[in-house]
């Protein structure tokens, strides 16, 4: 019985720290990487996989490479601060990490619009180092914002519902 309790505070430590190292990774990466879209080299470096997008292929002709590359990064670092807000604004970080979400779809996209996704002589489901192993971690992003996402609208709901008992408790109080 003792072995069972303290298995069990174990694992809920682990599982609060994987929580944090979810979010809080996720929040690094997505900053690292939006503060990078300042940079000629990763503008230039994204140009491919948006020129081949059917969704975004468009964007080149209204503004240039590093502008799209600026407006990028600022998305990226705008939902990474959102999403570290989790301790004291959880529906602002599910809101965050809804947009990280979205964003990895579009990036996962990429996967079937860019040339050279697939290992030349092998195709798929051989992915080449780059770009296709570099697209496929978007996989791993989208299941952690998802995972956070719903982190965060669980303790939305849960702080609402410890408002409402609060509100109750004051109101009988003066009854």
């Amino acid at each position: 019985m003792m072995t069972t309790i303290i298995q069990n505070e174990k694992g809920a430590k682990l599982e609060q720290l994987g929580t944090d190292v979810l979010r809080y990774g996720l929040v690094v990466v997505l900053l690292w990487v939006g503060f990078l879209k300042f940079t000629a080299y990763e503008a230039e470096g994204i140009k491919p996989l948006v020129e081949n997008s059917p969704f975004l292929s468009w964007v080149y002709n209204i503004m240039s490479v590093q502008s799209f590359a600026k407006i990028l990064g600022v998305i990226e670092i705008i939902l990474a601060i959102l999403i570290a807000t989790r301790r004291f604004s959880p529906k602002l970080s599910a809101i965050g990490s809804f947009g990280a979400i979205i964003m990895s779809l579009i990036t996962l996209s990429f996967l079937l619009s860019t040339p050279g996704v697939w290992q030349p002589d092998y195709g798929f489901p051989f992915l080449s180092p780059m770009p296709g192993q570099f697209l496929a971690k978007d996989l791993l992003l989208m299941g952690t914002a998802i995972y956070t996402a719903g982190e965060a609208l669980k303790a939305t709901s849960k702080a609402n519902k410890d408002k409402i008992a609060m509100h109750t408790k004051i109101d009988h109080s003066y009854a």
